[in-house]
């Protein structure tokens, strides 16, 4: 279940990929800046797009290693243009996709704790479920909805990405 579902979350992050590049050509057509995006917001006490990125792709990396006991690769939160969240992204990406069904056995009932929690922890399960998926699609939301909001021609279908049709029978 783990790997279908970071499999999701990979396909997600690619879709980002393809919003920056509608959102790049949307800045060059209008004549400013694309690196200009990463400091838009929706409101003033939300993440900027640039901490919506980062914290995306944290999200998904330290799920997988909470989860498998890999260690997540580490980043700075230095990005200042589209083309080094593009390299976080695709660090992401690789450390998620090299996670195999296998690491996730287990998984369920690994005890997850983070320095925020207090000293309280989750299983492994409840973790996954009630806080690593909604917060990365929190996230991942806000980065479409920051371009969209600023006039990157983007829809439902740019947020799906392709869908796996079966043949008609």
């Amino acid at each position: 279940m783990y790997h279908a579902l970071f499999a999701q979350m990979s396909k997600e992050l690619r879709q980002v990929e393809k919003w920056f590049d509608l959102a790049v050509a949307h800045a060059e057509a209008k004549k400013f800046d694309p690196d200009l995006f990463l400091g838009f917001r929706l409101a003033p006490d939300q993440f900027a797009l640039v901490r919506q990125v980062q914290t995306t792709c944290d999200t998904a990396k330290l799920a997988a290693s909470r989860l498998t006991g890999k260690e997540a690769p580490k980043h700075e939160d230095k990005e200042t243009t589209i083309a080094e969240l593009r390299a976080r992204i695709h660090a992401v990406l690789e450390f998620v996709e090299g996670c195999t069904a296998k690491d996730f056995e287990g998984a369920a009932a690994r005890v997850v704790s983070q320095p925020r929690w207090e000293g309280k922890t989750m299983t492994g399960a409840n973790y996954f479920l009630e806080h690593a998926l909604p917060n990365f699609f929190f996230h991942l939301t806000n980065v479409y909805a920051i371009l969209r909001h600023n006039g990157v021609p983007i829809g439902k279908r740019d947020y799906l990405g392709a869908l796996t049709f079966t043949a008609p029978a």
